[in-house]
């Protein structure tokens, strides 16, 4: 954290004892005690009103004096257990003294000790150390956060930019700490071979293992332990997080859930995602629903279940089945691929303008012609797609029961321009890699199984189901379709050696204000089904779906 020096408040009263022992802070290099009480620094940055006296507001970048300054007095204020005082020092003093209040009151940590690191522009990094004591029971806590300062809008003052993850970084906005007896009693996760599973081994299970425990910890005969953890607000579990556990001061005795994740299947997916940034997928056996892996490059939020992303081109997949059956297209006859087709106003075009000429609707498939979909927006009804996704492929409905909290798509029914886009999976439509690796286990099996990560048999709940299969002769051009495209098609690089019982679609998915779209891939090989997505890196081919290939070929 750079040099460090230890700054000592001068005062007249006694000094703040919190646990037993005086609470000091230590600054990075360059601020001394008159930065402490911010006298340098208020004199310094103050402008004055010359016509009637008033100060002005304060404007302009901040500088290392203010930013400094305005840090130490916040973390000094924490620390000495002056939560009120140390709010006063933020962006939104209500929401932070509460916050701050409850870290003594309700998540009873003690002892506090704040290290503020080397300053990086407006930012300052800065260490805790403390202890968390209830029930007899202590143990140590230490983890790194950071605060970033800004000038408030009604004077331009210096304050800390009040988040919740300023106070642990594990917080989202409207969440808590609290130590006490768990909320459920803990669950000891295994593989569908009877072998735990921990963070240890599969580092991104966090969330899922932390799922299972909010489903079935008061129901798989464990006991509650102590322990300090985040307890949820309103928006994160609108977002379906889960309350995480951050030290166990005792250990409670754990239930046992089975889940049907493959060990080998389940390391190899960690393997691959840790190879690049903000990547997940998901791999399920098309005959059952079975999960079988799930991994994400973030071991914080669970995207591969959870995640709402636009799809791009592998909802070709559920989009040509709903053209083939409308008799808008079909495997081996002409269809059109123009550079360009408006509709509703809006002009699509292909990657970088490719056309077909002559071609037929499997080419356009293979190359992931956007304008062969777009050209027949005009002949369907605005609820067509969204009715193919629900009856068929039992997407959108809301209806997954899979055991830890999950999101099953969405397909709006929009009208004009955006209608169109939601034929190419864009527009409204919202999909995770869970709902693509379905997709692709619908076109494998021949009919739609809701995906499931523990048996319905451990707690009876009922699976989702869809109303009806598509046609078989629409499932059979399907089939066709994306064994053409893994063989010849954009995915037949990563596809390579796989066949020839195989299937596969790629997505490129564009997002405003990134430079680089989000990768789809979806694809089968024999009884496996897998989807993956990389986020802001490139084309589905070249970039979810070598991690794709990869585990159809290890489970196979």
């Amino acid at each position: 954290m750079g040099k460090r020096r230890r700054v000592a408040e001068r005062r007249k009263t006694s000094p703040a004892v919190i646990g037993g022992v005086i609470a000091v802070v230590a600054v990075g290099a360059g601020v001394g005690g008159y930065a402490l009480f911010g006298g340098g620094a208020k004199a310094e940055s103050r402008t004055q009103a010359a016509s009637d006296g008033r100060e002005a507001v304060k404007t302009g970048p901040l500088s290392a004096t203010e930013v400094q300054t305005t840090a130490v007095r916040f973390l000094t204020a924490w620390q000495q257990g002056k939560p009120t005082e140390a709010a006063a020092a933020t962006s939104d003093s209500a929401a932070a003294a509460a916050l701050l209040a409850g870290y003594a009151k309700d998540a009873h940590l003690k002892d506090v000790t704040l290290t503020a690191g080397t300053r990086s522009g407006d930012k300052v990094p800065f260490s805790v150390k403390a202890t968390v004591s209830h029930q007899g029971q202590s143990k140590p806590l230490t983890y790194d956060s950071a605060l970033t300062v800004v000038r408030r809008a009604k004077d331009g003052e210096p304050v800390v930019d009040w988040h919740a993850a300023v106070v642990h970084p594990e917080l989202k906005d409207g969440d808590t700490l609290v130590t006490g007896e768990s909320g459920t009693p803990p669950v000891k996760a295994l593989d569908r071979d009877g072998a735990e599973l921990t963070t240890a081994t599969y580092p991104s299970l966090g969330p899922v293992l932390d799922g299972l425990r909010e489903k079935y910890g008061a129901t798989a005969g464990g006991r509650a332990g102590v322990e300090l953890r985040v307890v949820r607000g309103e928006e994160s579990k609108k977002a379906k997080l889960s309350d995480r556990t951050l030290l166990e001061l005792s250990k409670g005795t754990p239930g046992t859930v089975k889940t049907t994740l493959s060990p080998s299947l389940q390391a190899a997916a960690e393997k691959e995602v840790a190879r690049k940034e903000r990547a997940s997928v998901v791999v399920m056996r098309p005959s059952t629903g079975e999960i079988l892996a799930v991994a994400n490059s973030n071991r914080n939020f669970n995207t591969a279940f959870q995640g709402s992303l636009a799809p791009g081109s592998t909802m070709k997949v559920v989009t040509a089945s709903l053209l083939i059956e409308k008799g808008l297209a079909s495997a081996d006859k002409p269809h059109p691929c123009p550079k360009t087709f408006t509709y509703g106003g809006w002009k699509f075009h292909n990657y970088k303008k490719f056309e077909i000429k002559d071609g037929t609707f499997k080419a356009s498939f293979a190359r992931s012609c956007n304008t062969a979909f777009i050209s027949q927006a005009e002949k369907l009804k605005d609820s067509d797609l969204t009715q193919h996704a629900q009856q068929v492929f039992g997407l959108a409905l809301g209806d997954w029961a899979i055991g830890v909290p999950s999101f099953d798509g969405a397909v709006p029914v929009q009208s004009a321009a955006p209608m169109a886009a939601s034929l190419i999976g864009q527009g409204g439509v919202r999909m995770n890699p869970l709902n693509m690796a379905s997709v692709a286990s619908t076109v494998k099996a021949g009919v739609f199984h809701q995906p499931y990560l523990v048996s319905p048999s451990v707690d009876n709940r009922k699976l989702a189901t869809a109303s009806r299969t598509m046609s078989a002769s629409a499932l059979s051009q399907l089939r066709d379709l994306m064994q053409y495209t893994a063989a010849y098609g954009t995915a037949a690089e990563p596809m390579a050696g796989l066949g020839p019982d195989f299937g596969a679609k790629t997505g490129s998915a564009e997002v405003d204000n990134q430079k680089k779209p989000n990768g789809w891939f979806l694809a089968y090989r024999g009884d496996l089904a897998a989807a993956g997505v990389v986020q802001a890196a490139g084309t589905g081919g070249e970039t979810a779906g070598p991690i794709v290939a990869a585990l159809l070929k290890a489970g196979g």
